[in-house]
């Protein structure tokens, strides 16, 4: 059994769309648009074949809180080595991504960072 994919309410989809594209490459399909529901949505699908979907509503626009709360908490990206994990955490940094947790090797052996991404979310980078 496979997880299909995890579903995120997001206010801005293009912006979320574009993270997505831009930093852990994945691919987006035709947006699918609901005039009568107000709902449009994308799937990003990533070379592991996980899949995203990000879905907008008007109706929907609780902000986010970024701390710890009940729910999925993040997502994990295994992105490979840790000197990718350091790259990628500095690329984000620096185009202005908020990094929440520094670079570290855990006490589980992982090597990770945790950034947030447009919409507050918790990614984990991982090695």
């Amino acid at each position: 059994m496979n997880i299909a994919h995890i579903a995120i309410w997001v206010k801005d989809l293009e912006a979320m769309k574009g993270f997505y594209s831009q930093y852990f490459e994945g691919k987006s399909n035709e947006k699918y648009v609901n005039p009568l529901k107000g709902f449009e949505s994308y799937f990003i699908s990533f070379e592991s074949g996980a899949k995203l979907e990000l879905m907008c509503k008007q109706s929907i626009n609780k902000p986010v809180d970024i701390g710890e709360r009940l729910g999925i908490t993040h997502i994990a990206f295994k992105i490979g080595s840790k000197e990718a994990v350091l790259s990628l955490t500095e690329t984000l940094r620096s185009d202005g991504f908020r990094v929440v947790g520094e670079p570290r090797l855990t006490g589980d052996g992982y090597f990770e960072s945790v950034v947030l991404d447009i919409e507050g979310n918790r990614i984990e980078l991982l090695a």
